[in-house]
């Protein structure tokens, strides 16, 4: 058996921590087609960017939709999810501007099972509960409590290693 250790640098070779996301969840709106492409089209128009959405299976023919944004259009947010509430059945938004994104970024991600299992195990370990999750070929991010941000990029950087780097800082 060989272990490569420079491969599994290749696989991990950062973190990101961003401490000014919010996260809108719009609870119980119409389970039908153009519901989630009328209500990000609103918030476009109103320029708000849009990160990381998560839709929940129906019940009863509702859907819950989470999304996060940067935490300075939460007011702007607010304001447009006023005007999308006055034309689409919801039961309540709710706003929490108290989150942070834990991003692990890597190019060999994708080709090398558990990497997403490792990070969530870590952060699990130091009881750090995860609220959002998103991943791509090249990053998994996962949402947290803003005051957990930096134990849980410790914690992955424990991890994957990464903190026998030179250049980290908390």
């Amino acid at each position: 058996m060989i272990k490569n250790e420079s491969m599994e640098r290749f696989v991990v070779s950062g973190i990101t921590l961003d401490e000014r996301e919010a996260k809108v969840t719009i609870k119980k709106v119409p389970d039908e087609p153009g519901t989630a492409g009328f209500i990000f089209t609103q918030l476009a128009k109103a320029n708000i960017n849009v990160d990381m959405i998560i839709q929940s299976s129906t019940k009863q023919g509702k859907n819950d939709i989470s999304f996060t944004i940067k935490e300075e259009n939460l007011e702007d947010t607010r304001r447009a999810m006023e005007k999308i509430g006055k034309k689409l059945e919801m039961e309540e938004i709710i706003y929490d501007s108290d989150m942070a994104k834990v991003s692990l970024i890597g190019a060999g991600m994708q080709s090398h099972p558990g990497v997403a299992a490792r990070m969530f195990t870590c952060i699990g370990k130091k009881k750090i509960n995860i609220d959002m999750i998103s991943t791509s070929e090249i990053k998994i991010s996962c949402v947290v409590r803003k005051n957990e941000g930096k134990k849980a990029v410790r914690a992955i950087h424990q991890e994957f290693e990464l903190d026998k780097e030179e250049d980290f800082e908390t």
